[in-house]
This record gives C-alpha cells, structure tokens and sequence, in this order.
C-alpha cells in the first residue's frame, strides 16, 4: 500500500470557525485532493517516524515559532530529521516559519503588525525549475494572517516569492522542502472570518484587510501532491 501524505496540525483554528467549517487539516486535505493522507496533531500527540510518509504538509498556528514550546521544537527536530531523509514538506504560515527556524533561519514578530487579507505574490526570476512554483503565474494573489515572519531564510534556502509586506513568501530548500507565509487551503469565507475575528478582537481596523479570489494559490496543494505522487 502507498505511503499516506501526513497532515501535520500545529494547532487548531478558532471555535467559531470550526465549529461550522472544519480545521487546518481539513482545509489541507481538501487541497491536496488525495485519498490516502494521515493527520497528526502535533500539540498533543507523537508525530510518525518520516520514512512511513510519502510527504507532509505542516500548517499554520496561533503560537508564535518564537515561543519556542516543546512540541514545537519537538516538530522542529522532525523537520530535521524529514530534511535528512530527503522527504517532500510544505509547511504553511506557522510552519513555513518553523522549517526556517529548525533550519538555521530566523523567525520574529513584524515590524508592521498584521499581515492580514489578500495580498499579490510576486515569484522570482528563476522558479521555472521548480516543481510546484513553475506551475503558478508570476503574479497572483494569496490570503494571508501572521504577525510573526522569516526574518533570514535558512542556509541554502531559493527565494521563489515576495509581496509588499513580506519579503519571504515563499521558499523552497534542497529538492523539495518548500515553506509558504500564505494560506493556499484558506477560502474566500474563512479568511474574512480570520478578518471579523481580528476587527472583533480590536487587533485591526475593519477596513484595514480587503479578501479577494485566490484560485492559483489555492492549486499550490493539488500540486504537492501530485509532485509526492509522481504525476
């Protein structure tokens, strides 16, 4: 039998949101459009040793990479160990950020506050041999939610991706270890939720964060696993 795909969750979303919509993993798996996937929730419970995975998506969180709590360095040291055995990864927001700090990278808290909305993605020159990004435009837009940010990629790491607010979209280290800020498993109706959860909260202004359609964002899931699959 095939490897599965695992779902690494590094939290849960808000009660609010779930409680109508699902969570991280759900999202994800949804993207991915794979019949054989596992999900792990590493708050809480042992993640699998990595050769019994085929890849892993790792999502994003409410923690702060900074904080450094033990699950988190303990997720960190898995991403070490996935790295080593040359495993496919693709770790979104809190997990993109996790890869650049287990990685020799640096993660801290954005001058500006909130990235928070839909905001345009610019690749760089040079993702045409990449695996996933050659299959995007160079221009697209992508829903976004982070205080915290790769402040230095790691060692070795490819800028593939930058906005106006974030210099480190997207990246990619060695073959296939690839780190998003965006949300590519986030919709049109989660995203605003994000939103009126922040304004309610009073973390933003209401008119500070506009949603916008994000479909080549969103195809960005579909293409790891296609990319794990080998098709």
């Amino acid at each position: 039998m095939a490897k599965p795909i695992l779902i690494i969750s590094a939290g849960t979303s808000f009660t609010e949101i779930t409680s109508l919509h699902g969570d991280f993993g759900d999202w994800i798996a949804s993207g991915l459009n794979d019949a054989n996937v596992q999900h792990v929730n590493a708050t809480v419970e042992k993640l699998p040793d990595p050769t019994t995975t085929a890849g892993a998506v790792i999502s994003g969180s409410h923690a702060m990479v900074t904080d450094r709590e033990p699950w988190s360095e303990t997720l960190a040291e898995w991403i070490r160990q996935a790295a080593s055995v040359d495993l496919p990864v693709l770790g979104i927001c809190y997990g993109h950020q996790l890869i650049a700090h287990a990685l020799g990278g640096a993660v801290g808290y954005r001058n500006d506050g909130f990235e928070l909305g839909s905001h345009l993605i610019e690749l760089q020159m040079g993702v045409d041999s990449d695996p996933l990004f050659s299959k995007l435009p160079v221009l697209f837009h992508a829903h976004l939610v982070h205080a915290q940010s790769v402040i230095r990629l790691p060692p070795q790491a490819t800028l593939l991706g930058s906005s106006a607010g974030e210099p480190h979209q997207c990246y990619r280290v060695g073959k296939h270890l690839w780190g998003v800020q965006f949300h590519p498993e986030f919709n049109e109706t989660i995203m605003q939720l994000y939103i009126d959860h922040l304004v309610h909260a009073g973390k933003i202004s209401p008119v500070a964060a506009k949603v916008k359609s994000t479909p080549h964002a969103a195809e960005l899931l579909r293409y790891f696993a296609e990319y794990v699959r080998g098709k």
